[in-house]
């Protein structure tokens, strides 16, 4: 009986630790990941562009051709604005006096044209990719 009890133990034990083990694996993994993303985003590139009257500022944009790159939209105006283009396939509300970041690229180079939808004959711009 004693025998029986010892192997049951074990088992639990065993069973126990293998657990253990995946649960420290999986959250290994999972830092890994983040530690990996941290790092890619941190690398990324990042431009400010800020609205204000109802313009943007800088209405250029150049960035290097295939990089990603962060941009960080700042709306000074008290109203709000969105960001959009069709050639980049982006369209961002930037509530006013607020911020929002949006990810462009990697791009081939050329002109990537963006406007504000809310006052479009101002709100105007251009990516240009080199």
């Amino acid at each position: 009986m004693r025998a029986v009890l010892h192997s049951a133990s074990t088992s639990r034990r065993n069973h126990d630790m293998k657990k253990h083990f995946l649960t420290v694996s999986k959250t290994l993994g999972v830092a890994a990941l983040l530690s990996f993303a941290s790092a890619a985003w941190a690398a990324t590139e990042e431009i400010e562009l800020i609205i204000k009257d109802h313009l943007f500022f800088p209405a250029t944009l150049e960035i290097p051709a295939g990089k990603k790159v962060r941009v960080r939209i700042i709306n000074q105006d008290p109203t709000p604005e969105e960001f959009e283009s069709f050639e980049l396939n982006r369209e961002k509300l930037v509530v006013g006096n607020g911020q929002t970041v949006v990810f462009i690229g990697p791009l081939e180079p050329g002109e990537y044209p963006f406007f504000g939808e809310f006052y479009p004959k101002t709100a105007q711009g251009v990516v240009v990719v080199k």
